[in-house]
């Protein structure tokens, strides 16, 4: 206490706070099949071939990160990544269809497979532990300071986040530079053998996500973590200890460091990994920043609004995380044109109020949402595609006579659009009939096609059928608007339009198949979806 009023009175700076020195490295706990008793029946065969071909070349190879915790709490994992101390040349020549990918970590890519039913095997070397102190410090990030970045092994920018991370190192090292406990585990398929370094067997059973090392730091190196955190919490049931919770709002604003790309990917993961809505809660109770995820704004905005817009989006939510717990496919581009369609109908409603033509003005409505919600990532152009296509079925399907009806059921993603459309009928959108016209048609014969499109045209001539009560006017109102779009729609040369096809009979689908879920778990859909 003297020494500091001294220096206060000399006029010397206080010294700094200590630096939180690097995560405990733990201590090797080799586990068992008696003590874990994970079944060798939710083992990847692909994923046993890589190990034991890595330790057939005299390498050490594990499955493991997240494929271990969900193998001990009884579950497939969706994806198998394997460890091992062979470096990524040495990996890659072991294989005969390997790559090395990646620049902030270096890993192989091993692929089984050809097509649709390819499987990808992610390989990663055990990596050194080094602090911020040990890296290079870098002014910029990853696009600003690309020349500086060049050849560098292990970089951090100015607020500590690790910008390069390709210092290999020993196993045990590997193990504290993981995340969470329940993360850092390996497992030999081998000699069925679990390697535990930080407690993470005895975390799973205790239903606890725990950090390994000093939260604040481990955030600040990744605040992606953050996500993550949200992400197992919502997936596994589990509860994040004291010290990791109390360190998320102060840290929550790094975020914003991180790439945009890199934070769509985990917004689709929290999204897509069958636990949709309870990763939604998550979100609330974290009260992660506004901005983080443009797209889930908007979600939560609906949310707390309530209403149609809500409930159409709590819908797909729930029919994704049904498909996902029943193995079925699901493409990110079906339930993103979900999350966003209320905000494309709010800016086309308004453009057509404006004096804009019904086509040119949904065009411009979704090309102004993507730019306020998805933004420049890699892979848009497919993504965008896809849920253009999806959007700019939805008027076609009110023209039900012509030859429209003929070239859109064979239109590639017939099925998604058919399915959008399905679910707008369960959230009371639209009428039910109209998807229960178009499943008809879908799977009927040609002369059951003939006679269903003479019957709509004669509804067509005779006017729009007003529905009795309260929103007749309005549901009217809109059928015209809607069936005007859909008429410029297929009288046009637009982009989306599909040119008229021979007719062909489709076979009947068994009963029960098309009926299965609104959105998502239709039949056919996977394979749409799968995009």
């Amino acid at each position: 206490m003297i020494k500091k009023l001294i220096g206060k009175l000399l006029g010397k700076a206080p010294p700094p706070p200590p630096v939180p020195a690097g995560p405990p490295l733990g201590q090797r706990k080799d586990i068992p099949v008696a003590e874990h008793g994970i079944d060798p029946k939710l083992l990847d065969d692909n994923a046993v071939r890589v190990v034991r071909t890595l330790k057939e070349a005299g390498h050490e190879a594990y499955i493991v990160g997240g494929a271990v915790r969900d193998l001990l709490v009884g579950l497939r994992p969706k994806d198998f990544d394997v460890a091992t101390d062979a470096t990524p040349e040495q990996v890659k020549a072991l294989f005969r269809r390997a790559f090395i990918i990646g620049r902030r970590f270096r890993l192989v890519h091993v692929i089984f497979g050809r097509g649709r039913e390819h499987e990808v095997i992610e390989v990663s070397t055990f990596r050194a532990y080094l602090d911020a102190t040990a890296a290079d410090a870098v002014a910029g990030n990853e696009k600003t300071s690309k020349a500086e970045l060049s050849g560098k092994s292990h970089a951090v920018d100015a607020t500590g986040r690790v910008l390069r991370d390709n210092v290999w190192g020993p196993q045990i090292e590997d193990a504290a530079r993981r995340d969470f406990t329940i993360n850092a585990m390996y497992y030999d398929p081998l000699t069925q053998t679990v390697v535990d370094y930080h407690g993470g067997l005895t975390d799973v059973r205790a239903k606890v996500l725990r950090l390994i090392g000093d939260p604040p730091t481990r955030f600040r190196e990744d605040p992606v973590r953050i996500v993550r955190a949200v992400r197992f919490a919502a997936k596994l049931g589990f509860g994040l200890d004291g010290v990791t919770r109390q360190a998320i709002a102060p840290h929550a604003g790094l975020l914003a460091n991180v790439p945009v790309s890199r934070l769509f990917d985990e917004m689709v993961k929290l999204l897509q990994t069958g636990h949709a809505q309870a990763s939604l809660t998550q979100l609330r109770e974290h009260r992660l920043p506004h901005g983080v995820f443009p797209i889930l704004d908007l979600v939560l905005a609906q949310a707390e609004a309530g209403g149609q817009g809500d409930r159409f989006v709590q819908l797909a939510l729930a029919d994704t995380d049904r498909r996902v717990a029943a193995g079925k496919p699901v493409a990110p581009s079906f339930l993103l044109a979900c999350l966003l369609w209320h905000e494309v109908q709010g800016r086309w409603s308004s453009l057509r109020d404006g004096g804009e033509s019904p086509m040119p003005a949904l065009q411009q409505a979704i090309d102004a949402v993507f730019d306020a919600r998805i933004g420049d990532i890699s892979g848009r152009g497919k993504l965008a595609a896809d849920m253009r296509e999806i959007w700019m079925m939805q008027p076609r399907f009110e023209r039900r006579f012509g030859n429209g009806p003929y070239s859109l059921v064979e239109s590639p993603r017939y099925r998604a659009g058919y399915d959008f459309l399905k679910l707008r009928g369960d959230a009371g959108e639209i009428g039910a009939d109209l998807a229960e016209w178009w499943e008809d048609f879908a799977l009927g014969s040609d002369e059951d096609r003939e006679a269903m499109i003479a019957a709509a045209r004669d509804a067509h001539q005779r006017g729009p059928r007003r529905v009795p009560g309260p929103k007749s006017a309005p549901r009217a109102e809109a059928d015209v608007a809607m069936s005007r779009a859909a008429s410029e729609s297929d009288d046009s040369e637009a982009s989306f339009a599909v040119p008229a096809r021979k007719r062909r009979r489709r076979r009947r689908k068994p009963a029960g198949g098309a009926g299965e879920g609104s959105a998502l778990p239709s039949s056919g859909g996977g394979a749409d979806h799968d995009a």
